[in-house]
């Protein structure tokens, strides 16, 4: 199911010699981003002023790149007249299966369109001879470096730290590079590190929603692999905003499609499973306080193994506090996970209640607080299922803004042969805009 790792464990991890030389060269790269960013970022601040609800996490991460400006949907009147907006106006945060923390996306209108200007007579415009900007192929738009660490009670450790760069194009499409450092280790296997590489577009067709990427996983051990994913989106039902500009109705469907090696341990590495995935995505803004999505994957695994995956989300805001519904059902066709590595339940159910509280500690500072209580059922045993969480997102400057989390939960993501399973996982992520 998800990388819902807890570090209960005194477990005291070894790295390679090779892993911290590619760890030295990440970090140069990154701080020497990091330095010129910070410059480029001090010229701009004297001309240029300027966060996302994460839910309860059972699975993967996802990134999103699009920077828009976030208005608070209950300070709307219940009387007000909404507009009728398009998909491609709003902020829609890449939702993946078995993610919870991203099941409830964040639709946010975008700066105000210019006015146009009234066209000038052909006989008043300036001479062709003058000089004219000529408008650049590609803009760079943002940096983004993604930061994972999960850890659980049975010696399981995956690290992952992928930084991603965004340009948009002269024609609106945007283009994006990924890479990054992930580090694999388990015990009684030999530990795993991997460079991903990886190229994306992202654009229009109509009132569609395009996104696609493709790129190769390098191994210090095993072979490189190849990975790709795409993304179809459109909004169903007109998409409604309230005058303060956040969604207050629309319905949303997705369909998704990835293949790529099964990075659920440093076994399933060794082992070389890949995986198709694909199936569709609902997000439905049922009213501007309530909101519902629901997710079903189907895959197919290399060593002929087959999953069906769904989630559902109802959940329900008042004010700073929210409340929510979450079930979670796995099943495989086979338990292979003794010869292939990963937990492969032929019948696993999670359900829960949650209770969350979001709010501005100060004015550069934002948190959220969440717990989790349920019960989860394997091979017909049930066992209580809680997941508490913490999150905050620390505005440094107009363009620069980081999130720090962290999660302890005993969701199972493994067999534990009747022992007690906890896991944790520390996350953050640093955006920056130019």
């Amino acid at each position: 199911m998800v990388n819902s790792v807890d570090c209960n464990v005194v477990y005291r991890y070894k790295y390679p010699k090779y892993f911290w030389k590619y760890l030295q060269i990440q970090f140069i790269i990154v701080w020497g981003l990091g330095i010129w960013i910070l410059l480029e970022t001090n010229l701009q601040a004297a001309t240029t002023h300027e966060s996302l609800n994460l839910l309860s996490k059972l699975s993967e991460k996802v990134t999103s790149t699009d920077e828009l400006k976030k208005v608070d949907l209950f300070d709307s009147q219940d009387n007000e007249s909404y507009p009728t907006i398009h998909l491609d106006q709003l902020k829609q945060k890449p939702i993946l299966i078995a993610a919870p923390e991203n099941f409830n996306p964040g639709l946010q209108l975008p700066p105000p369109i210019p006015p146009v200007s009234p066209k000038i007579p052909d006989k008043l415009n300036p001479s062709s001879t003058s000089t004219e900007l000529v408008k650049p192929f590609a803009v760079f738009e943002n940096l983004q470096i993604d930061f994972q660490n999960d850890n659980d009670n049975f010696g399981q450790h995956n690290l992952l730290i992928e930084p991603t760069v965004q340009f948009k194009l002269n024609n609106g499409n945007k283009i994006f590079f990924k890479t990054g450092l992930d580090y694999f280790e388990q015990r009684g296997v030999e530990s795993v590190t991997n460079i991903p590489l990886q190229i994306g577009w992202q654009g229009k067709v109509g009132q569609v929603t395009l996104q696609a990427a493709a790129g190769v996983d390098v191994f210090d051990r095993l072979p490189t692999a190849i990975n790709f994913n795409t993304k179809v989106e459109s909004s169903i039902l007109p998409l409604k905003v309230s005058a303060s500009g956040r969604l207050v109705s629309g319905l949303i469907i997705s369909a998704n499609l990835e293949q790529s090696s099964y990075k659920a341990n440093a076994q399933t590495l060794e082992n070389q499973i890949t995986t198709w995935r694909f199936g569709p995505d609902l997000y439905w803004q049922i009213d501007r306080d309530t909101s519902l999505f629901s997710s079903l994957r189907l895959g197919n695994y290399s060593d002929r193994n087959s999953e069906i995956q769904s989630f559902s989300r109802l959940e329900r805001k008042f004010g700073q506090f929210s409340v929510a519904a979450n079930v979670f059902t796995w099943s495989y066709d086979r338990n292979v996970e003794r010869s292939s590595g990963y937990f492969s339940p032929p019948d696993f159910l999670v359900y829960n209640a949650e209770l969350a509280w979001e709010g501005q500690l100060f004015d550069f500072l934002r948190c959220r607080l969440s717990a989790n209580l349920g019960q989860q059922r394997l091979n017909g045993e049930f066992d209580n299922a809680n997941t508490y969480q913490t999150r905050c997102t620390a505005k440094f400057s107009p363009n620069i803004e980081a999130d720090l989390g962290y999660s302890l939960s005993n969701v199972r993501n493994q067999e534990t042969a009747g022992s007690t399973y906890s896991g944790n996982s520390l996350t953050g992520q640093l955006r920056v805009k130019f």
